[in-house]
């Protein structure tokens, strides 16, 4: 399974052997964004250094590309919050499960990994 990290604050059992026993687990450059955002606010705490703890944790970076962008803008209005509209267009077009706690996302048809 490819699995595309959300922000969720903790990972249920199932979604961390999910994680533990897939070959391709990715971090959005917008996720990257969210947590240096949320901490910078003190609503989060986060690594001071997130590249190593996600290399570290074998997370693969994934960055954003004009047709990520394009996708996330055409989006019918589910879901408002721009972080989850960039994952669930990063998961439409590179063929992802999103991990995430989020109920909205489903409504998008993309792949999800419940994380509660």
């Amino acid at each position: 399974m490819r699995l595309l990290l959300d922000t969720s604050p903790a990972l249920s059992p199932t979604a961390k052997q999910a994680a533990a026993s897939s070959a391709e687990v990715w971090v959005s450059a917008a996720s990257a964004w969210e947590i240096a955002l949320e901490s910078a606010l003190g609503k989060l705490e986060a690594p001071d250094d997130l590249i190593g703890a996600m290399e570290d944790s074998g997370f693969r970076p994934l960055p954003i590309v004009v047709l990520h962008a394009m996708v996330a803008g055409a989006l019918p209005r589910h879901h408002d919050d721009p972080f989850d509209r960039m994952l669930i267009a990063q998961a439409q077009v590179e063929g992802l499960t999103i991990v995430t706690s989020d109920r909205r996302i489903p409504q998008y048809g993309v792949a999800v990994l419940a994380t509660a």
